[in-house]
């Protein structure tokens, strides 16, 4: 049985009921609950939680945390790879190749160099900073993905799949709608698909505003419109949906708002469609695993791109990566975390 969190957390952090402490810097990482001052590795929503004092972040990620936690946030930020010194920790922030400012928090002493990686992904991606390898002598990683079964097809690979699935139901007057999240998921998409066409994307309105904020940062994208709602008793347009490309949250599958759009071919765009009995569960039309998580192969690489000694492994499958890990010679363990359901962003 792998240990929790083997050896213990110290000198760096420790594991309390809000998340992980730094009580040398005074400060906690990713935590789920509101504390006095919270350093983010990126906005998701199970990230990046409400009601703490005051934020830190990746500078790319700063737009993104305002638009969720709102205008009067206290945040502050700093450009990747700038130190800065908390009690007598040096901390920084660097590429994590996750979503938009996503970033590893890198920490220092006399004692040695942690890294709490955050979510991450080695594939490329247009629309953030890829992801940079950081020596270490702990490393925390996630496990969303944690299991050989999880191996990624060249994303090129996938994006021409899901252009093929868009012109087929165009050739049968359907409408091709892509269930995908609604931050970092629905703008690659945007962007990957500008490879293979220039025509405009319809996009349910909960996306409109973290597109916005991609497009200020100056990330390139594909034009969007948005499906707007239709007036109580008006005359339904579906018709005018047939053919079109359309990208929606997971939480409007089954809504009203569907039934504006016609006869439809569903599909997802998540990494956990690389199981088909996950798929044929779901009940998808379709399943393209394009994920913005380190699949198995990634895992086993970081970790060895980080000469780390000891590895933490935590979100997902994170007891089967640790036992692979010590089986082979590494200290590892496991650290719990609030947020071990579907991942965010996948």
């Amino acid at each position: 049985m792998v240990a929790e969190a083997a050896g213990g957390l110290a000198p760096f952090l420790s594991e309390s009921a809000s998340g992980l402490f730094c009580a040398r810097g005074a400060f906690h990482i990713d935590p789920w609950e509101p504390v006095a001052r919270a350093l983010i590795t990126h906005a998701h929503g199970d990230h990046a939680r409400p009601g703490s004092a005051a934020y830190l972040c990746a500078a790319p990620a700063e737009p993104l945390l305002r638009r969720r936690l709102g205008a009067e946030t206290r945040i502050e930020s700093v450009p990747y790879g700038a130190p800065l010194t908390l009690g007598d920790v040096r901390v920084s922030f660097h590429p994590a190749g996750h979503v938009l400012g996503s970033a590893q928090i890198r920490l220092e002493s006399g004692d040695g160099v942690w890294v709490v990686a955050g979510d991450y992904k080695r594939a490329a991606d247009p629309t953030c900073a890829a992801f940079e390898p950081l020596r270490c002598d702990t490393f925390i990683t996630e496990s969303t993905f944690g299991l050989p079964i999880y191996r990624w097809d060249w994303t090129e690979i996938v994006i021409d799949d899901m252009a093929a699935w868009w012109h087929g139901n165009g050739e049968e007057r359907r409408t091709s709608v892509l269930f995908c999240y609604t931050l970092g998921k629905a703008q690659r998409v945007l962007a990957e698909l500008m490879r293979v066409t220039d025509r405009p994307v319809y996009v349910h309105g909960m996306m409109l505003g973290m597109i916005d904020a991609y497009r200020e940062a100056g990330i390139a994208m594909l034009p969007v419109r948005p499906v707007i709602e239709r007036a109580k008793g008006a005359r339904s347009a579906s018709a005018s949906f047939a053919g079109e490309l359309v990208l929606a949250p997971l939480s409007a599958r089954g809504t009203p708002w569907m039934r504006r759009l016609g006869d439809v071919s569903d599909a997802f765009a998540s990494g956990l469609m690389r199981v088909r009995g996950v798929r044929r569960q779901r009940g998808f039309d379709r399943g393209f695993a394009l994920s913005d998580h380190a699949d198995w192969p990634a895992l086993l690489q970081t970790v060895a791109d980080t000469g780390a000694c000891r590895v933490l492994a935590t979100h997902g499958h994170a007891e089967p990566l640790a036992r692979y890990l010590s089986e082979r010679g590494l200290e590892a363990g496991t650290i719990r975390t609030a947020w071990e359901g579907e991942p965010s962003g996948d």
